[in-house]
This record gives structure tokens, sequence and C-alpha cells, in this order.
């Protein structure tokens, strides 16, 4: 089983930075694969950034060139860098990990982008 909690979201302007951090209860290197997933109210979960244990990355087409996925294995924890935000990324961003055939989500942490 993997816990998965993050930290990070809050209020900013148009144009500002975030970092999501999602540090999880296990070793992460051989998980296969973690990620961003983000919702708002009366649309459906999407992912937004993944990383696989080769280290390979994938986005969104909305946020390439603007989002940076990372990982650190020594600290068991999952970075999302969001840079030149815009009000269209404010959702509840939710921690996401593959392990096993199971999925397994953090509580959620609101990012709110204010124009």
């Amino acid at each position: 089983q993997v816990q998965l909690v993050e930290s990070g979201g809050g209020l900013v302007q148009a144009g500002g930075s975030l970092r999501l951090s999602c540090a999880a209860s296990r070793v992460i290197f051989n998980i296969n694969s973690m990620g961003w997933y983000r919702q708002v109210p009366g649309k459906q979960r999407e992912l937004v950034a993944a990383i696989i244990t080769g280290g390979s990355t994938n986005y969104a087409d909305s946020v390439k060139g603007r989002f940076t996925i990372s990982r650190d294995n020594a600290k068991n924890t999952v970075y999302l860098q969001m840079n030149i935000l815009k009000p269209e990324d404010t959702a509840v961003y939710y921690c996401n990990a593959h392990y096993l055939h199971f999925d397994y989500w953090g509580q959620g942490t609101q990012v709110t982008v204010s124009s």
C-alpha cells in the first residue's frame, strides 16, 4: 500500500509559480508511475503530468513548457513545478501512484490562480 500526502498548493496571481510536493509512505524508485492529476467541479479528473520508473515523463498539452514533474527517490517525493500559471490551471491537484496494478491517491491540494 502507498500513502501519499500533497503540499504546496495555494493562491497565486496569473503568471506566478508554485511547486507541489507529494510525499510517499514508501520508497518510490520501483513504483511503476507517479503523476499529478487535477479536477474542477463538474469535470472529470485529468492527467497533468506523469513520470515512470525509467524517468520518462509525459504532460498534458495544456501544461507543456510550463510545468515540470520530477522525483527525488532519496526523499520518496515527487514534485510538480508550475510556472506561468493561468486562471484555467485552478483546480484541486491530486498525486497518484500506480503500483502493482493499483492506483493510490492523495487527499488533494487546492491551487487557485487569480487573473
